[in-house]
């Protein structure tokens, strides 16, 4: 059988025009005309005040974490149920990550055990320098209370919005809400430009100062001067030629990665499937993967896998939370009650295919599949 693969870019036709334009003008360094206009037409897109193209998503949200000034003692506040990108660049600055659980409804930050959080750290006066909250999958976190917290504490609120380009809430952008947000275009995102991510801010300051670090932190005289540590986190001219094209059609892509949602939904009515990442009220989820639970757990899950595999179906679990990965074991976790609803997700969570180009045969084989699977475990189960 063909692959069928988890979620691969999807060219526009439109990117070979700015990178031809890069190349026959030898254009092809970090910075140049690419760079300058994908960075205003994500401002639009976005709605931000300022934006950044960076060489990563990780990149971006390290620039963060440094423009803000954490450094080495500082508590970041992150959420577990994540990508390790998430929370890879508070060790980056020598700062201590505090582990936040998800709620179930959205999959993401707990609004509670964020507050939870606070008041514990309030009350050691060890308030974090700055909480980092990530749209999961593409749908949107509870943002606005999340949001709203931050503010009360007056502590900066960083969004990981690098699966969520394109998702909205009550008509914004996420990425939006934070002091900073940040994108993603690596090669399984909604867009790509086949490894690069964006900083955006609504803070013109902030993201001049992250510029500066982002270019080596060069001083504005003459010759070489460097007073700070900076970083080359630049996207290249090239890169962003793609990143154009591809931003193009953005608003086509989260429609066929909705309508691919929607098929699974529909054709899963009738199985045994536990829950889908809800979107809150007001909410659009750019439906970058498509997850869910299983109610048998994780062997239900690894089998489902596997068998997948043997027809060349990509499918995986969902993502193993932070507190759950050794080289994240000592640090504090805090939830909202004694439920760890990260570990329960991870433990009965998969993502199913969702590249936008695939074909309704393709789903169809793999709703099949799928179904076919829970049947059969339904089956085995009984016969145990």
């Amino acid at each position: 059988m063909k692959h069928i693969p988890l979620s691969i870019p999807h060219l526009s036709g439109q990117e070979m025009r700015y990178v031809t334009e890069a190349l026959e003008t030898n254009w092809v360094a970090p910075l140049g005309p690419n760079v300058e206009a994908f960075e205003a037409a994500m401002k639009t897109y976005s709605g931000s005040a300022a934006t950044l193209a960076t060489s990563s998503g990780t990149a971006a949200i390290h620039l963060a974490l440094a423009t803000l000034g954490v450094t080495a003692g500082d508590d970041v506040f992150c959420q577990s149920l994540t990508f390790i990108a998430s929370t890879n660049p508070i060790r980056y600055v020598g700062a201590r990550p505090v582990l936040i659980d998800s709620e179930p409804e959205t999959w993401n930050m707990s609004p509670a055990a964020l507050r939870r959080a606070m008041i514990q750290a309030a009350t050691r006066g060890r308030l974090p320098k700055a909480v980092i909250v990530v749209h999961l999958y593409g749908v949107v976190a509870k943002i606005e209370e999340i949001a709203a917290i931050c503010e009360e504490y007056d502590v900066p609120l960083i969004e990981d919005a690098a699966e969520s380009l394109g998702s909205t809430i009550n008509g914004r952008m996420t990425g939006t809400f934070g002091t900073f947000g940040i994108y993603s275009f690596n090669g399984n995102k909604i867009i790509t430009t086949s490894g690069g991510g964006m900083l955006v801010s609504n803070d013109t300051g902030l993201i001049e100062r992250a510029f500066y670090l982002a270019t080596q932190a060069r001083q504005p005289v003459l010759h070489y001067e460097h007073t700070e540590v900076g970083f080359n986190y630049r996207m290249s001219n090239v890169s962003a030629g793609i990143g154009r094209g591809q931003l193009e059609v953005i608003e086509e892509r989260v429609e066929a990665r909705r309508t691919i949602f929607e098929r699974y939904v529909r054709a899963f009515e009738t199985v045994d499937v536990s829950h889908y990442q809800q979107e809150i009220e007001g909410s659009r989820a750019n439906r970058w993967l498509t997850a869910l639970t299983l109610p048998g757990g994780t062997a239900q899950r690894d089998t489902l896998i596997q068998q997948l595999q043997q027809k060349n179906i990509e499918a995986r679990p969902a993502w193993k939370p932070m507190h759950l990965q050794p080289v994240y074991r000592d640090v504090p976790y805090v939830t909202a009650n004694e439920e760890d609803v990260s570990r329960r997700l991870f433990e009965e969570g998969i993502c199913l295919p969702s590249a936008s180009q695939m074909s309704f045969t393709d789903q169809a084989l793999v709703i099949r599949f799928v179904r076919q699977g829970l049947v059969e475990d339904v089956r085995r189960n009984v016969q145990l």
